[in-house]
């Protein structure tokens, strides 16, 4: 039988003899230089004494190890920079493909040397999170950024004009921003990608990631668009309030565009007149009729662009709807619909709902 003998590695070798002899020569020959070693990478900071103190550190791109020991040494975050020097060094023979990663970092004095120079070594940089609720438009993530304080308003809105096609070719052609494919959720980036264009690529991500394999994996609606899918699946975010109804809406409004009968889909007007209605508030006569290419009461078919970014269930509800019979719903309020087959049920659900709405409105006037 043939044994493999373990190959040897002089340079390997030498450079691990040049670390040891390099903590040698800085702490004193023999016994008192490992004793110096122990002392020079311990925290600068007792864990016992005093409670920890989180410190957030700027390491600049392109700086060298030692540089970035100088910091860390003016920080206060370590003991001694021949020490930093040392196990830098050994690091570099253990990982040679590797290295410190620029960032933001959030490190304590309690932690050791080698704990603090392995963070910056994986690029365990500063997280911070941000979070997009579904069925958010593009101008409501904006305001949020804004007040996050990362960066304005019309900067995001600007940055969503420009479609990153050659990065994601599956964008649709002749879009006019990014509307519908921002995709919500809950994100952690790291604290300096705080910009337009870091935010809104992880958003893609997100899309391509989870989004997309739902309409390229649909077994119905085989020649449906990406971009009219993800229209149509951005009205039934805003038209559903209840998980249960999601699949039923959306069966709705396939059956009407079946029959070419309009829409008729409120947050389509809102979204063109920029505004929001309430209970108090309901949308009026003369707003429902007031021309606008998003105004599905007056326009047949989808909006120009999504209204809003729909979230994996109104996606999935879109490319399988509930199979059903109705042609019309109308809310009840307290996020419910009341759902008819004929127009004639509808009117008379909707009369319903209204006296209902007046009743409320006069006993608490009372």
């Amino acid at each position: 039988m043939t044994v493999n003998k373990k190959k040897s590695f002089p340079f390997r070798k030498l450079a691990i003899t040049s670390v040891v002899a390099l903590v040698a020569i800085a702490g004193g020959v023999g016994g008192g230089g490992w004793y110096w070693w122990q002392s020079a990478i311990a925290p600068v900071e007792s864990s016992t004494q005093t409670p920890e103190d989180i410190l957030q550190v700027q390491i600049p791109e392109g700086a060298s190890a030692n540089e970035i020991g100088q910091i860390l040494e003016e920080a206060g975050l370590i003991r001694s920079i021949t020490a930093w020097k040392v196990w830098t060094r050994w690091q570099g023979v253990w990982e040679s493909s590797g290295g410190f990663h620029a960032g933001t970092y959030q490190l304590s004095p309690q932690a050791s040397m080698a704990d603090i120079a392995q963070t910056i070594w994986s690029g365990k940089v500063q997280q911070i999170s941000f979070t997009v609720p579904e069925g958010w438009s593009q101008k409501q993530m904006a305001n949020y950024f804004e007040e996050l304080g990362w960066f304005s308003a019309q900067e995001f809105l600007d940055a969503t004009n420009n479609i990153p096609r050659e990065r994601y070719p599956w964008l649709p052609e002749d879009i006019p921003f990014l509307e519908g494919y921002l995709f919500p959720d809950t994100y952690q980036i790291s604290i300096d990608q705080r910009t337009p264009d870091a935010v809104i690529g992880v958003m893609l991500n997100h899309f391509e990631g989870s989004a997309l394999p739902v309409y390229q994996n649909r077994t119905g609606y085989t020649d449906l668009s990406l971009e009219d899918w993800v229209t149509l699946a951005s009205i039934v975010e805003k038209e559903s309030v209840v998980a249960e109804e999601r699949a039923r809406i959306a069966g709705v409004f396939w059956n009407r565009l079946r029959d070419n009968i309009t829409l008729g889909s409120d947050p389509t007007v809102e979204y063109g007149l920029g505004i929001t209605q309430t209970p108090d508030q309901p949308l009026t006569y003369a707003q429902v009729e007031t021309p606008s290419p998003y105004n599905t009461y007056i326009n047949a078919g989808l909006t120009p662009t999504p209204i809003a970014s729909p979230g994996l269930a109104s996606l999935k509800a879109t490319v399988s709807p509930e199979e059903t019979e109705f042609l019309y719903f109308v809310a009840r309020y307290d996020g419910t619909h009341v759902f008819s087959r004929t127009l004639t049920e509808h009117l008379r659900a909707q009369a319903r709902i209204r006296d209902q709405q007046d009743a409320k409105q006069n006993s608490t006037n009372l």
